[in-house]
């Protein structure tokens, strides 16, 4: 299941296209939306940060990113955003949810990962693709 939900999240595909190996995509889907709205993956985090047995080397940090193609169904979205009275036409800023952006190699994010000395993340955040490597 796990190895579904990750292979899914690193290829982009659409979860009916995912190899028949990780078993149902319907399945697999759904648990992860389940793990996502419940706050399973948060957990999971949380227990691979654990510094309960002073297992982190917090003496140096490590901050990288990567940016990520994103899939051509990801641009599918109403092109018009649809008119609100009281509302600008354009928002002034990005969208804190959102972490879709257009650069040069098309619509891409960037994963920006911090990790300890031990090489266990500490923190993460996803970017829009245009946007610099030290958010």
């Amino acid at each position: 299941m796990i190895n579904g939900i990750l292979f899914r999240q690193r290829t982009g595909i659409p979860w009916r296209d995912l190899p028949a190996r990780f078993g149902k995509w319907k399945t697999v889907h759904d648990r992860h939306r389940t793990w996502s709205a419940d706050g399973t993956w948060d957990r999971v985090l949380r227990g691979v940060q654990a510094d309960a047995e002073g297992r982190i080397d917090w003496s140096m940090v490590s901050v990288d990113s990567t940016p990520c193609r994103a899939h051509q169904h990801a641009a599918g979205a109403r092109a018009d955003a649809a008119r609100m009275p009281g509302r600008r036409g354009q928002p002034v800023q990005h969208r804190s949810d959102e972490a879709l952006g257009r650069s040069r190699g098309g619509l891409t994010c960037k994963i920006h990962l911090a990790a300890e000395g031990g090489r266990r993340p500490l923190a993460f955040v996803i970017t829009p693709g245009q946007w610099g490597d030290a958010p």
